[in-house]
């Protein structure tokens, strides 16, 4: 029988990995660090006394290669949050508090509702949107859209700015158009927030490895892979510090590590090069029993709050600018905007600050242009990874897809 390689065990790999293995194929998956799930990771933090993600991780209802993955490993209720669409948010220099309630068809007749869409806004404001149903090519999103005004600081820039990771007016107008196409022109039922319960390795990374495991497939984590090694148009090895795993005639290899990484493997491998940071807060702090799960927040450093039963979480993205900051200064200047936006008061509780520098690729159209399809001029090696050209940011589904195209180009093989 032939072998699938699986080169990286963050939530691509094991996207591609589960999906070969339910087709019954082979799958050996590789991974450098001693544990799987990449950035999409869970671990015990001594600080806090309990497990914390690494990061908040937002899943929408209409994420269907998510919902694809989680049927396929038996966890769809992996996932928690309200039973329609909707939007809580903050404004922290004036307390100013409002909501958005889509409804759940793709007519979005809550845009003329006072009541359930952003205040000061009116319908047509949100009628400029649909410059982004046209042909982008390479422009900004700041060359398509007005980025400014009530609806741009209360909803737009906020949505963009958390799901580009990078300042929404300098960011890829077309992936800015792919984001708004499967969200607001699906109807708020494509848009239902929810998070992964009760975290992040729970929902999207256990049981993963057990479905795996019940398949017979090889799990060899905590080994980097050192080299490939090439002949002629095939990978025909795979140099591990223990030595070389042979690549046999109809064997596939894929490659769903981080993209600096793929250019040390893979020769003359053009990738995205620019990155932007994101940095998460954690603060061992129930969430107000009143609290939304999700509160978006303007005006401030914090950007998103979670509200956990064991935890108030905060994430805040294109951090560049604060990714540098003393973990202790930092820690103080959010809590100082979680007391303002959940309107508790109290001091400091104990906190984990968690800083990724190199979060996602930057999603300028320049790096966007830079993004590899999975196919390779190697005939057996396949990349995956939510930097490849997936056509979305780098988010979540992002990985996802690209793990179940490598996996389905390979099963064609």
């Amino acid at each position: 029988m032939t072998t699938t390689f699986v080169i990286g065990a963050g939530v691509a790999g094991l996207a591609a990995a589960t999906r070969l293995a339910e087709a019954g194929r082979k799958v050996t998956l590789i991974e450098a660090a001693p544990q799987a799930g990449g950035r999409c990771r869970s671990y015990f933090d001594s600080q806090l006394g309990q497990i914390i993600d690494n990061g908040n991780h937002l899943v929408l209802s209409g994420n269907h290669a998510i919902m694809r993955y989680l049927a396929r490993l038996g966890a769809t209720d992996a996932l928690q949050g309200p039973d329609k669409a909707g939007i809580a948010c903050v404004d922290i220099r004036n307390g100013f508090r409002w909501a958005i309630t889509p409804n759940d068809g793709p007519l979005p007749s809550w845009i003329f509702c006072p009541r359930r869409r952003v205040p000061d806004t009116r319908a047509m404001d949100y009628t400029e949107l649909a410059k982004l149903f046209l042909p982008q090519g390479n422009r900004k999103l700041g060359d398509v859209l007005g980025c400014d005004g009530v609806l741009w600081e209360r909803l737009l820039h906020p949505f963009f700015l958390g799901a580009l990771n990078t300042e929404p007016a300098t960011a890829s107008a077309s992936l800015a158009s792919k984001l708004v196409r499967e969200t607001f022109a699906k109807g708020g039922a494509a848009y239902r927030c929810l998070i992964a319960h009760p975290s992040l390795a729970a929902a999207f990374v256990d049981p993963a490895l057990m479905f795996l495991a019940g398949r017979n497939a090889t799990l060899r984590l905590g080994q980097r892979v050192r080299k490939l090694v090439f002949e002629r148009n095939t990978v025909s090895g795979v140099v591990l510090a223990d030595g070389q795993l042979p690549v046999l005639a109809g064997d596939m290899v894929v490659l769903a590590v981080p993209p600096w990484s793929a250019q040390e493997l893979v020769p003359g491998l053009e990738t995205p090069d620019a990155f932007r940071a994101i940095v998460n807060a954690h603060f061992k702090r129930p969430g107000p029993k009143d609290a939304p799960l999700m509160l978006g927040v303007v005006g401030g450093t914090a950007q998103w709050i979670f509200c956990f039963a064991n935890r108030i979480s905060v994430t805040i993205s294109d951090a560049d600018a604060i990714v540098n900051q003393d973990r202790e200064k930092l820690a103080q200047t959010i809590w100082a905007d979680v007391v303002k936006a959940l309107s508790i008061s109290e001091p400091l509780p104990p906190w984990q600050i968690v800083k990724e520098k190199r979060a996602t690729f930057a999603a300028t159209p320049e790096q966007a242009a830079r993004r590899p399809p999975a196919r390779t001029r190697w005939t057996n090696l396949l990349l995956a990874g939510d930097w490849t050209d997936t056509h979305l940011p780098a988010t979540l589904e992002g990985a996802i897809r690209s793990g179940h195209t490598a996996a389905e180009l390979a099963l064609r093989t």
